[in-house]
């Protein structure tokens, strides 16, 4: 079997109506249109993965908006730029060393997106920084990988505690073994859980 891509709404539609499960109807009917979530391919985008690790979404849109100013969002003039240039932008000490990892490594992107789901985590996870949330994240949402899904994602753990009756969030492992009911449209279901779970807080007022 080939590799198969989530590229329009009309493919979330149709990947819910084969996984056949209540609770991921209700949520596309409560949320549509569903965010595709889709970003170009290449450096760019696995950096933004990067500055986003383990920082608010209004930060990490704040730093990146700052790195793509100074015009340092692609790979060679971000391996140029300094470690106190890129700390001026707001990256830790740690994602100024991610960064660099990542101009430096030499990623071959166009063979990258070829690859077998679990050999696109291995090659990214092997850079300096990049752990399988990143590489997971990037997987779906650059690749459109259609059963990929990030299992140590906070808010997906949240929402499949709320929308599925579990009585504590799940844990990553735990995650693992109940997403392998959502296969092979593990991306989808993870896409209808961010939506629930940003119309969760948006009802409460808290998002």
């Amino acid at each position: 079997m080939g590799i198969v891509t989530i590229s329009s709404l009309e493919d979330i539609e149709r990947s819910v109506v084969q996984l056949d499960i209540p609770e991921f109807h209700a949520i596309h009917k409560t949320c549509s249109p569903v965010p595709l979530r889709r970003k170009p391919p290449g450096f760019a985008s696995l950096l933004q993965a990067i500055v986003g690790q383990q920082v608010s979404v209004a930060s990490a849109a704040a730093i990146w908006e700052r790195i793509q100013a100074a015009g340092l969002s692609c790979e060679i003039a971000l391996a140029q730029a300094s470690e106190t240039q890129l700390a001026g932008l707001g990256l830790s000490r740690p994602k100024v060393r991610y960064a660099k990892a990542l101009a430096l490594s030499g990623l071959d992107y166009e063979r990258l997106a070829v690859l077998p789901d679990a050999e696109v985590v291995s090659r990214l996870t092997a850079i300096t920084g990049i752990g399988r949330w990143t590489a997971e994240v990037y997987a779906l949402q650059a690749l459109g990988r259609a059963d990929v899904f990030p299992h140590g994602d906070l808010a997906l753990q949240e929402a499949a505690r709320q929308v599925f009756h579990l009585p504590a969030r799940p844990s990553e492992t735990e995650m693992r073994s109940l997403a392998e009911n959502w296969a092979p449209f593990r991306a989808v279901a993870a896409r209808l859980l961010w939506a629930y779970y940003k119309h969760h807080k948006s009802r409460e007022g808290i998002g």
